[in-house]
Protein backbone atom coordinates (compact mmCIF):
# COMPACT_ATOMS: atom_id res chain seq x y z
CA UNK A 1 0.00 0.00 0.00
CA UNK A 2 3.04 2.13 0.95
CA UNK A 3 4.72 1.76 -2.66
CA UNK A 4 1.30 2.35 -4.13
CA UNK A 5 1.04 6.00 -2.25
CA UNK A 6 4.50 6.68 -3.34
CA UNK A 7 4.25 5.92 -6.84
CA UNK A 8 1.18 8.06 -7.05
CA UNK A 9 2.71 10.95 -5.70
CA UNK A 10 5.54 10.72 -7.82
CA UNK A 11 3.08 10.19 -11.02
CA UNK A 12 1.53 13.69 -9.36
CA UNK A 13 5.10 15.85 -9.17
CA UNK A 14 5.89 13.93 -12.47
CA UNK A 15 2.61 15.53 -14.32
CA UNK A 16 2.66 18.79 -11.89
CA UNK A 17 6.57 19.03 -13.38
CA UNK A 18 4.96 18.94 -17.26
CA UNK A 19 2.44 21.06 -16.55
CA UNK A 20 4.95 23.44 -15.36
CA UNK A 21 7.16 23.06 -17.99
CA UNK A 22 4.62 23.24 -20.96
CA UNK A 23 4.12 26.39 -19.80
CA UNK A 24 7.59 27.64 -19.54
CA UNK A 25 7.93 26.56 -23.32
CA UNK A 26 4.49 28.20 -23.78
CA UNK A 27 5.84 31.60 -22.83
CA UNK A 28 9.37 31.44 -24.06
CA UNK A 29 7.93 30.13 -27.31
CA UNK A 30 5.50 33.02 -27.66
CA UNK A 31 8.52 35.31 -26.17
CA UNK A 32 10.40 34.45 -29.71
CA UNK A 33 7.43 34.78 -32.37
CA UNK A 34 6.71 38.16 -30.71
CA UNK A 35 10.40 39.80 -29.55
CA UNK A 36 12.52 37.41 -31.96
CA UNK A 37 13.21 40.39 -34.38
CA UNK A 38 13.98 42.77 -31.88
CA UNK A 39 16.76 41.04 -30.64
CA UNK A 40 17.79 40.11 -34.34
CA UNK A 41 17.21 36.29 -34.32
CA UNK A 42 13.67 36.15 -35.51
CA UNK A 43 11.16 32.95 -36.38
CA UNK A 44 12.60 31.81 -39.48
CA UNK A 45 9.48 32.55 -41.81
CA UNK A 46 10.87 29.25 -44.26
CA UNK A 47 10.75 27.13 -41.26
CA UNK A 48 7.30 28.24 -40.66
CA UNK A 49 6.30 27.66 -44.10
CA UNK A 50 7.76 24.02 -44.25
CA UNK A 51 5.61 23.25 -40.87
CA UNK A 52 2.56 24.71 -42.49
CA UNK A 53 2.94 22.55 -45.63
CA UNK A 54 3.23 19.53 -43.42
CA UNK A 55 1.23 19.97 -41.00
CA UNK A 56 -1.79 21.52 -42.76
CA UNK A 57 -1.41 21.11 -46.62
CA UNK A 58 -0.68 17.50 -46.83
CA UNK A 59 -3.44 16.69 -44.36
CA UNK A 60 -5.68 17.77 -47.12
CA UNK A 61 -6.22 14.24 -48.72
CA UNK A 62 -6.98 12.07 -45.14
CA UNK A 63 -9.19 15.51 -43.62
CA UNK A 64 -11.07 15.93 -47.00
CA UNK A 65 -11.84 11.91 -46.40
CA UNK A 66 -12.80 12.14 -42.91
CA UNK A 67 -14.73 15.59 -43.00
CA UNK A 68 -16.74 13.70 -45.95
CA UNK A 69 -17.41 10.48 -43.91
CA UNK A 70 -18.55 12.58 -40.65
CA UNK A 71 -20.85 14.43 -42.69
CA UNK A 72 -22.25 11.51 -44.42
CA UNK A 73 -22.96 10.03 -40.58
CA UNK A 74 -24.65 12.70 -39.18
CA UNK A 75 -26.88 13.15 -42.46
CA UNK A 76 -27.65 9.23 -41.96
CA UNK A 77 -28.44 9.60 -38.14
CA UNK A 78 -30.13 12.58 -38.27
CA UNK A 79 -32.46 11.56 -40.55
CA UNK A 80 -33.11 8.35 -38.69
CA UNK A 81 -33.85 10.10 -35.47
CA UNK A 82 -35.94 12.95 -36.63
CA UNK A 83 -38.06 10.61 -38.66
CA UNK A 84 -39.29 9.16 -35.53
CA UNK A 85 -41.03 12.30 -35.04
CA UNK A 86 -41.75 13.18 -38.51
CA UNK A 87 -39.09 16.22 -38.61
CA UNK A 88 -36.45 15.47 -40.78
CA UNK A 89 -37.26 18.87 -42.52
CA UNK A 90 -35.26 19.87 -39.17
CA UNK A 91 -32.33 17.83 -39.91
CA UNK A 92 -29.92 20.50 -41.51
CA UNK A 93 -30.08 22.15 -38.15
CA UNK A 94 -28.54 20.11 -35.97
CA UNK A 95 -26.27 19.01 -38.62
CA UNK A 96 -24.83 22.42 -39.21
CA UNK A 97 -24.76 23.23 -35.46
CA UNK A 98 -22.81 19.47 -34.66
CA UNK A 99 -19.97 20.01 -37.66
CA UNK A 100 -19.21 23.64 -36.85
CA UNK A 101 -18.99 23.72 -33.52
CA UNK A 102 -18.36 20.21 -32.32
CA UNK A 103 -17.23 17.51 -35.27
CA UNK A 104 -15.08 19.81 -37.45
CA UNK A 105 -12.57 21.03 -35.24
CA UNK A 106 -12.59 17.78 -32.61
CA UNK A 107 -11.96 15.70 -35.64
CA UNK A 108 -9.20 17.87 -36.92
CA UNK A 109 -7.83 17.83 -33.48
CA UNK A 110 -7.66 14.10 -33.32
CA UNK A 111 -5.94 13.78 -36.63
CA UNK A 112 -3.30 16.24 -35.96
CA UNK A 113 -2.82 14.45 -33.13
CA UNK A 114 -1.72 11.72 -34.53
CA UNK A 115 -0.41 12.96 -37.43
CA UNK A 116 2.19 15.83 -36.52
CA UNK A 117 1.94 15.64 -32.81
CA UNK A 118 3.37 12.09 -32.78
CA UNK A 119 5.90 13.57 -35.55
CA UNK A 120 6.45 16.23 -33.85
CA UNK A 121 7.49 14.27 -30.40
CA UNK A 122 9.41 11.66 -32.34
CA UNK A 123 11.66 14.08 -33.99
CA UNK A 124 12.45 16.07 -30.66
CA UNK A 125 13.21 12.48 -29.25
CA UNK A 126 15.37 11.60 -31.50
CA UNK A 127 17.56 14.93 -31.87
CA UNK A 128 17.56 14.72 -27.93
CA UNK A 129 18.98 10.78 -28.13
CA UNK A 130 21.56 12.03 -30.32
CA UNK A 131 22.17 14.95 -28.36
CA UNK A 132 21.94 17.11 -31.02
CA UNK A 133 19.73 19.58 -28.96
CA UNK A 134 22.67 20.15 -26.95
CA UNK A 135 24.83 20.63 -30.08
CA UNK A 136 22.40 23.46 -30.89
CA UNK A 137 22.73 25.29 -27.48
CA UNK A 138 26.88 25.01 -28.27
CA UNK A 139 26.41 26.52 -31.65
CA UNK A 140 23.97 29.22 -30.12
CA UNK A 141 21.24 28.17 -31.71
CA UNK A 142 17.63 27.94 -29.12
CA UNK A 143 16.04 24.85 -29.26
CA UNK A 144 12.75 26.58 -28.82
CA UNK A 145 13.13 29.62 -31.01
CA UNK A 146 14.62 26.83 -33.85
CA UNK A 147 12.27 23.50 -33.23
CA UNK A 148 9.36 25.00 -31.45
CA UNK A 149 8.07 28.01 -32.17
CA UNK A 150 7.81 27.79 -36.32
CA UNK A 151 5.66 24.50 -35.20
CA UNK A 152 3.52 26.30 -32.80
CA UNK A 153 2.83 29.26 -35.14
CA UNK A 154 1.92 26.99 -38.08
CA UNK A 155 -0.56 24.94 -36.43
CA UNK A 156 -2.12 27.77 -34.74
CA UNK A 157 -2.86 29.08 -37.96
CA UNK A 158 -3.16 25.51 -40.29
CA UNK A 159 -5.83 23.88 -37.58
CA UNK A 160 -8.78 26.57 -37.72
CA UNK A 161 -7.74 26.54 -41.68
CA UNK A 162 -8.24 22.77 -41.74
CA UNK A 163 -11.40 22.81 -38.99
CA UNK A 164 -13.10 25.42 -41.60
CA UNK A 165 -12.28 23.51 -45.01
CA UNK A 166 -13.82 20.41 -42.94
CA UNK A 167 -16.69 22.54 -42.32
CA UNK A 168 -16.95 23.20 -46.00
CA UNK A 169 -17.05 19.16 -46.89
CA UNK A 170 -18.85 17.59 -44.59
CA UNK A 171 -21.38 20.04 -44.85
CA UNK A 172 -21.63 19.55 -48.53
CA UNK A 173 -21.79 15.86 -48.17
CA UNK A 174 -24.21 15.83 -46.35
CA UNK A 175 -26.30 18.27 -48.36
CA UNK A 176 -26.23 15.73 -51.22
CA UNK A 177 -27.55 12.58 -48.92
CA UNK A 178 -30.25 14.79 -47.20
CA UNK A 179 -31.52 16.51 -50.42
CA UNK A 180 -31.06 13.14 -52.31
CA UNK A 181 -33.12 11.34 -49.37
CA UNK A 182 -35.84 14.69 -49.06
CA UNK A 183 -35.70 15.10 -52.75
CA UNK A 184 -35.02 18.64 -51.67
CA UNK A 185 -32.83 20.97 -54.02
CA UNK A 186 -29.32 21.33 -52.74
CA UNK A 187 -29.92 25.36 -52.78
CA UNK A 188 -33.20 25.09 -50.46
CA UNK A 189 -30.65 22.79 -48.08
CA UNK A 190 -27.72 25.26 -48.46
CA UNK A 191 -29.67 27.73 -47.61
CA UNK A 192 -31.43 26.57 -44.56
CA UNK A 193 -27.74 25.66 -43.56
CA UNK A 194 -26.94 29.33 -43.74
CA UNK A 195 -30.05 30.80 -41.77
CA UNK A 196 -29.28 28.71 -38.87
CA UNK A 197 -25.96 29.24 -38.55
CA UNK A 198 -24.50 32.75 -37.01
CA UNK A 199 -20.92 34.26 -37.12
CA UNK A 200 -20.68 32.95 -33.29
CA UNK A 201 -21.21 29.33 -34.39
CA UNK A 202 -18.20 29.65 -37.11
CA UNK A 203 -16.02 31.27 -34.44
CA UNK A 204 -16.91 28.87 -31.77
CA UNK A 205 -15.31 26.13 -33.45
CA UNK A 206 -12.37 27.61 -35.25
CA UNK A 207 -11.45 29.13 -31.79
CA UNK A 208 -11.66 25.60 -29.97
CA UNK A 209 -9.58 24.93 -32.85
CA UNK A 210 -6.73 27.16 -32.49
CA UNK A 211 -6.72 26.18 -28.52
CA UNK A 212 -6.02 22.40 -29.97
CA UNK A 213 -3.21 23.49 -31.85
CA UNK A 214 -1.48 24.81 -28.91
CA UNK A 215 -1.99 21.60 -27.40
CA UNK A 216 -1.06 19.46 -29.52
CA UNK A 217 2.31 21.22 -29.58
CA UNK A 218 3.34 21.40 -26.34
CA UNK A 219 2.10 17.45 -25.57
CA UNK A 220 4.69 16.59 -28.57
CA UNK A 221 7.15 18.76 -27.43
CA UNK A 222 7.40 17.79 -23.82
CA UNK A 223 7.09 14.08 -24.93
CA UNK A 224 9.90 14.84 -27.13
CA UNK A 225 12.06 16.75 -24.90
CA UNK A 226 12.01 14.54 -22.19
CA UNK A 227 12.50 10.69 -23.33
CA UNK A 228 14.80 8.49 -21.84
CA UNK A 229 15.67 4.76 -23.00
CA UNK A 230 16.94 4.99 -26.48
CA UNK A 231 15.18 3.98 -29.50
CA UNK A 232 12.73 2.10 -27.15
CA UNK A 233 12.25 5.74 -24.73
CA UNK A 234 11.56 7.31 -28.47
CA UNK A 235 8.87 4.48 -29.47
CA UNK A 236 7.65 5.29 -25.92
CA UNK A 237 7.11 8.84 -26.05
CA UNK A 238 5.57 9.33 -29.13
CA UNK A 239 2.88 6.68 -28.26
CA UNK A 240 2.33 9.12 -24.98
CA UNK A 241 2.26 11.95 -27.16
CA UNK A 242 -0.51 10.56 -29.02
CA UNK A 243 -2.47 9.66 -25.94
CA UNK A 244 -1.95 12.86 -23.86
CA UNK A 245 -2.69 14.97 -27.35
CA UNK A 246 -6.10 13.20 -27.81
CA UNK A 247 -7.35 13.00 -23.90
CA UNK A 248 -5.88 16.79 -23.82
CA UNK A 249 -8.47 17.78 -26.72
CA UNK A 250 -11.37 15.30 -25.53
CA UNK A 251 -10.97 17.27 -21.98
CA UNK A 252 -10.45 20.84 -23.47
CA UNK A 253 -13.30 20.20 -26.08
CA UNK A 254 -15.95 19.41 -23.24
CA UNK A 255 -14.34 22.45 -21.05
CA UNK A 256 -14.86 24.67 -23.76
CA UNK A 257 -18.27 23.62 -24.84
CA UNK A 258 -19.05 24.11 -21.34
CA UNK A 259 -17.89 27.39 -20.43
CA UNK A 260 -19.16 28.72 -23.53
CA UNK A 261 -22.89 27.65 -23.42
CA UNK A 262 -23.15 29.09 -19.54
Amino acid sequence: MLRGIEDLGRGAVRSLDEIGYSAALLGESLRWIFAGRRWRQPVRLAAVAAQMTEMGILALPIATLLSATVGLMLAIQSLYSLGLFGAESLAHVGIALSVTREFSPLIMGILVAGRSGSALAARLATMSINQELDALKVIGIDPVRFLVAPALLALVVMLPVLTMWANLVALAAAGFYVSAALDLSMAAYLSGTIAVLSPGDLWHGLGKSALFAVLIVLVGVVNGSLVAGGAEGVGRATTRSVVQGISAIVVTDMIFAFVVTQ
